[in-house]
């Protein structure tokens, strides 16, 4: 059998991704929202291009390829963001990455930039709750997984053989898409949805308290509309000024809503908690197929004793669940479990909803052209000092 990559429709595209994310076998890649053709037009600095794999002529997956150019040289990095999709653990992987260079090498780039969503280490909330009290431990790269995916670890070595670089390690939030991750299924093994009473009973002491205390004094907590935006967007300034990180402008979001929604009308929602009138959290969710997720999130500097964070997350939990989702995907953390860690809060406000971290393989690069591959690198190296 043989692979072939080329460019396929933006519609071909959406139904090979819809039917993977669909998917519900348990080693079946992660389908997501970054590789549908709609997330194309949230980046219209880059380039695009949908492309298909196909052994002896039958779809075997697919790819949204963005292309950026270079300053004053014309040739690209081609990147597939949290993609492609595959299935990674076929016979003839290596084969399809091989296609996939060559392809777009003639399209004019100069470096292939890959992020496979293959699930490879677990941490279940109890190992992370011990590592985080244990002072000895500062990653949870030194805790032992609760589980490893035998597809992770072939699918390195297969990269690494075939001379792709492997992801660079960092102590924070690198460029790109994170490596790690934190998640809650919302089903049993079985496929069943999880009530509430058990998805609460998943939950530690402290996010069932806040829950109950925010019900208890009132706070309201529900999906607005594409106006609402904006108020989500205030919000969302002041929690980047409190916090420190550059904020997206208005029209950012504006335009994920437009093209996510313009897909699927009800791939994109804005979440709002209140107070008494007063906006205290506000939250974006994305859905593709068995999989959501918690997107951006803003908090009041008022009335954080309203508990209105976890109101919120609790209520996109349960629209996730009652939309047909497996999984409620709470997107990046940082692998650091120190106390003195800046990311520690986050971390720990996660692991309360009871889910389990988890690490994709990362981010890996492949050279096309060498030299024109290490002046980007050093480009890139010298703008993240």
């Amino acid at each position: 059998m043989s692979i072939e990559v080329r460019e396929i429709s933006p519609d071909q595209h959406l139904a090979f991704v819809t039917s993977a994310a669909a998917d519900r076998r348990q080693a079946a890649p992660v389908a997501s929202f970054l590789q549908t053709p709609a997330w194309a037009r949230v980046k219209p600095e880059w380039r695009h291009e949908s492309v298909g794999f196909f052994r002896d002529g039958t779809p075997a997956g697919s790819g949204l390829v963005l292309y950026r150019s270079l300053p004053r040289i014309g040739r690209s990095l081609a990147y597939l963001p949290e993609g492609p999709v595959l299935d990674w653990d076929a016979p003839d992987v290596a084969d399809a990455l091989r296609a996939l260079a060559a392809h777009v090498k003639r399209r004019g780039a100069f470096g292939l930039r890959i992020g496979p969503t293959v699930v490879w280490r677990r941490w279940d909330a109890e190992t992370v709750k011990s590592a985080v009290a244990d002072s000895s431990i500062t990653s949870l790269d030194q805790v032992t997984p609760t589980a490893t995916a035998r597809v992770g670890t072939r699918l390195t070595n297969t990269l690494r053989h075939l001379g792709w670089r492997a992801p660079k390690t960092t102590d924070g939030f690198a460029a790109g898409q994170p490596q790690y991750n934190f998640a809650l299924p919302l089903a049993h093994d079985d496929g069943t949805p999880k009530t509430d009473d058990q998805l609460l009973a998943g939950m530690n002491q402290l996010w069932r308290r806040n829950i109950k205390k925010a019900d208890k004094l009132g706070v309201e907590a529900g999906a607005g509309t594409r106006a609402d935006l904006a108020r989500f967007h205030e919000l969302y300034l002041l929690t980047a000024s409190r916090d420190r990180f550059t904020p997206r402008p208005l029209g950012y979001f504006e335009t994920m809503w437009d093209a996510l929604n313009g897909e699927d009308p009800d791939r994109m929602r804005v979440y709002l908690a209140t107070h008494e009138g007063d906006l205290v959290a506000a939250t974006t969710w994305i859905r593709l197929g068995r999989r959501a997720w918690y997107s951006y999130g803003a908090s009041s500097d008022d009335k954080r004793e309203v508990r209105g964070s976890n109101a919120i997350q609790w209520r996109m939990i349960r629209d996730a669940r009652d939309c047909g989702a497996d999984v409620y995907d709470l997107r990046g953390i940082t692998p650091a479990v120190a106390s003195d860690d800046p990311e520690i809060g986050l971390i720990q406000f996660k692991v309360g909803t009871g889910g389990e971290a988890y690490s994709y393989i990362g981010e890996w690069d492949l050279p096309l052209n060498r030299v024109l591959y290490a002046a980007f690198d050093l480009y890139m190296s010298r703008r993240q000092r």
